[in-house]
């Protein structure tokens, strides 16, 4: 039976609160771990290597849940997956906050990350079945705000528990939160289904699932095991044949686990590209930043996450600004601007010393941020607009899948690269006559500005294809079906 809600009978502001704790939630548990990441590893006596899976697995798990969301949402109804995903993400916060090994966090992170890896694409498919469509870019950009407030605040918060309490406070904090999350899902997002059930192709998730893991783990390896080792480069190819024959597997099944067919619609498959490069650039920024800062110039972690938090709460008041710019520039516009304001000010963080002060940080930062509320709600909503009430599910969960896997794979490429650049650049100081003490700030300093280097390139790249993106079609396939609100009994 396929059912939507009564357009006249939907509450915009009460539906984007129960959406805004969830969203937020699930994207602090991202923001927060960053500034934790040299306390693990004192902690635990682990590498960077090592602790890095404690984001990089969390990050993986997000993209390779994503593809069950369209099924999932379809069997138990979008409501019901958002609610049971809070709860999920809940339980695992407090194992994480309870681990003993390092181990045992990575192994609860990964499961932490499978349920907030069902929030982001239930909510935007929330978005797009029940809002109006006029409301829909700026419910968009509200929803993208939640996103955008938790890295704002996420890393001063990290800071002040890790300096206060400890590492476990960062988990902690995820519990009454996420209670109230559930408690507002229940209670002010209506009951409605689109769709029905269909059989879930194991196939196809077992691809992707062996594609994921197989790439995930090269990238993040590669730098010990060597770039032309046969375990490295066997990996690559099980990565690439998997991904191969999961592509493959869903153009030809009759219920596929990720309908493809949205990567017809041109409009959407050049914002996702757009937004997938701009995800792995802007990694950069939030990884590489607080090891710099903590790593190079000593900042405690309550510092870092202060310094992290002007930049953070532009980028978050720019984005209801940019969903309001929606409407007069059009995405193209709105998404080269974007783009052009991260490429200036990754490269511009090229260039820091040892000793660079924190307003300059901030500054370039804060520009890098704008850009990515710009470019961000304008792909958003674009890439959304001319997908069908019933494909929007799909769409959603291809969107989640391509950005969330490519976001995970940034992390481990990032890592390998700062790792092996200090490497070498520290051996080339030494042999140069550098001081012994200045040798590993200085080198680790010119690995940050390598990674930034990349991360201006990449963003770079992302330009083309926002130009390509034109003004939305006028099609049927637009127009919302009515019909008649459900109640509890048939939303099952």
């Amino acid at each position: 039976m396929n059912t939507t809600i009564e357009q006249s009978s939907v509450r915009f502001w009460p539906i984007m609160l129960a959406i805004f704790f969830g969203s937020f939630l699930s994207v602090l548990g991202i923001s927060t771990i960053n500034i934790a990441l040299p306390m693990l590893m004192n902690d635990f006596h682990s590498d960077l290597d090592t602790v890095q899976w404690v984001l990089t697995g969390f990050m993986l798990s997000l993209g390779v849940v994503a593809p069950l969301t369209g099924y999932l949402g379809d069997k138990f109804g979008y409501k019901k997956l958002y609610l049971y995903a809070m709860v999920g993400f809940v339980v695992f916060s407090l194992l994480c906050a309870l681990s003993w090994n390092m181990s045992s966090l990575i192994a609860f992170r990964i499961l932490q990350g499978v349920f907030s890896g069902l929030v982001l694409p239930a909510t935007m498919t929330i978005i797009f079945q029940v809002l109006p469509q006029d409301k829909q870019a700026f419910a968009v950009s509200i929803w993208g705000l939640s996103g955008m407030l938790a890295p704002a605040f996420g890393p001063t918060i990290s800071g002040w528990l890790i300096e206060h309490y400890s590492w476990t406070g960062l988990f902690y904090l995820n519990i009454p939160i996420g209670l109230i999350a559930i408690v507002f899902i229940q209670w002010m997002i209506p009951n409605y289904r689109i769709g029905t059930g269909k059989t879930l192709d194991k196939s196809g998730l077992a691809a992707v699932v062996v594609s994921s893991a197989s790439l995930l783990l090269a990238l993040s390896e590669g730098r010990l095991w060597g770039w032309t080792s046969g375990r490295t480069l066997g990996l690559f190819a099980v990565g690439a044949i998997a991904l191969a024959l999961f592509i493959l597997r869903e153009g030809k099944a009759r219920q596929p686990l990720l309908d493809l067919r949205v990567f017809a619609n041109p409009r959407f498959t050049l914002t996702l590209v757009s937004m997938t490069i701009l995800t792995i650039s802007i990694y950069s920024g939030t990884l590489l930043v607080p090891l710099y800062l903590q790593n190079v110039e000593r900042v405690s972690a309550l510092d870092t996450g202060i310094i992290m938090l002007p930049a953070s709460l532009i980028m978050a008041l720019a984005m209801p600004v940019a969903g309001k710019l929606y409407a007069r520039l059009g995405p193209r516009w709105l998404t080269v601007g974007g783009l052009v304001f991260v490429i200036v000010g990754s490269y511009e963080l090229t260039r820091l010393q040892p000793d660079s002060s924190h307003a300059y940080i901030i500054l370039w930062m804060a520009v890098r941020n704008i850009g990515v509320s710009l470019a961000a709600a304008a792909a958003s909503t674009a890439g959304m607009e001319e997908i069908p009430p019933h494909m929007s599910g799909q769409a959603s969960s291809v969107s989640n899948w391509v950005r969330n896997v490519g976001g995970s794979f940034a992390i481990a490429l990032f890592t390998s690269l700062l790792l092996s650049h200090t490497a070498s650049h520290s051996t080339s100081l030494a042999s140069q006559g550098e001081a012994a003490d200045a040798v590993l700030p200085h080198a680790y300093t010119m690995s940050v500005n390598d990674v930034f280097l990349l991360a201006t390139v990449i963003a770079a790249v992302a330009l083309p294809f926002g130009l390509l993106v034109g003004k939305k079609r006028a099609t049927p396939s637009n127009v919302p079906t009515p019909a008649a609100p459900i109640g509890e009994e048939q939303s099952a």
